[in-house]
């Protein structure tokens, strides 16, 4: 296994109260294979990843939990070891890439940057293997953009020159996040068969964050569903969508447009999620759940293991009603 999450807590302390991002989350991401974490925004899917990079922004902080990769913890790292290990075995394509690009660099001091600290080139050979990544991810006149400012390339561009800085080092595990925001469909098409084409070649695990299940069903081969930091449910890709289990996912699937259905008005999940410095004291979807027992409002659910690898996190899996 490449990297395993163990009961991953992660709060945020604030003025007005604690506020618990991620709650007792565990979940494997092997050689090879993309995780899909989904969720609504504000559900702990970038936090989770960020805990990872071992990159949480203050005022969070880890609180509990292990995140094992290759079998090393990366909480009992110093910050120089983590600094080692982040950009090169592990790395991340950040959501924005307006603003994750430094706009006074050109494309070619910030990805040569990360080259010469973790790889032994020189100034040329780090400058060629740049001109080489942007190649490989379709940047079109490759030694001509590489002295670009990030303002002078199109939204597709500058997300293929994130993806190029982060592959640049050859990760194990990469981890895309939100790859897609903002891009127009065509584009969108474009990042996604992209990205599924370096992970084949470079036979990398891979950690994709959306909140799309159109592009979890194209790419991913493991699904979990997180809600107000917890993940509710996490199966192989196609048993999900065959043997939906919690509620909160079987409300985001039927909220998918489909062609084959003639509907005025698609499905939606009622309510809106808990305010994260009140949360219900049982499970934190009851309050928009239509099939919410007594249980659900009182204490928090286990995660239940059923079969094919399916874990669901919900009450009303143990009772035997879903």
């Amino acid at each position: 296994m490449l990297l395993q999450v163990r009961n991953l807590a992660v709060k945020f302390k604030l003025k007005r109260g604690d506020i618990k991002a991620v709650d007792d989350a565990s979940l494997d991401v092997e050689k090879g294979r993309t995780l899909a974490i989904v969720g609504e925004s504000g559900s702990g899917k970038s936090v989770t990843a960020l805990s990872a990079m071992r990159l949480v922004p203050y005022p969070g902080r880890i609180e509990s939990g292990e995140i094992l990769f290759d079998g090393k913890n990366l909480l009992d790292l110093s910050s120089v070891k983590m600094q080692a290990i982040r950009g090169n075995d592990l790395s991340m394509i950040f959501q924005e890439p307006m603003t994750s690009l430094n706009p006074v660099y050109t494309i070619k001091f910030q990805i040569t940057e990360s080259i010469r600290r973790h790889m032994d080139l020189s100034k040329a050979a780090a400058e060629e293997r740049a001109l080489d990544m942007l190649r490989l991810v379709g940047i079109p006149a490759p030694e001509r953009r590489i002295d670009s400012y990030p303002h002078e390339m199109s939204g597709g561009m500058r997300q293929r020159v994130m993806i190029a800085m982060a592959l640049s080092c050859d990760p194990r595990l990469l981890i895309a996040d939100e790859p897609t925001t903002a891009l127009d469909a065509t584009i969108q098409a474009q990042i996604i068969d992209l990205l599924y084409k370096l992970r084949e070649r470079y036979e990398m695990g891979m950690i994709l964050i959306t909140h799309d299940l159109g592009i979890v069903a194209e790419i991913a081969d493991d699904v979990a569903v997180m809600y107000c930091g917890v993940i509710v449910e996490r199966a192989p890709v196609r048993e999900l969508f065959k043997n939906t289990m919690h509620p909160y996912t079987i409300g985001l699937i039927k909220s998918i447009p489909r062609l084959d259905q003639d509907a005025a008005r698609l499905p939606i999940i009622r309510g809106m999620a808990p305010n994260p410095l009140t949360m219900p004291p049982g499970c934190p979807f009851s309050p928009r759940c239509g099939h919410c027992m007594p249980v659900c409002k009182e204490s928090k659910p286990q995660t239940c293991a059923g079969s094919n690898g399916h874990e669901v996190n919900c009450h009303l899996h143990n009772a035997g009603r879903i």
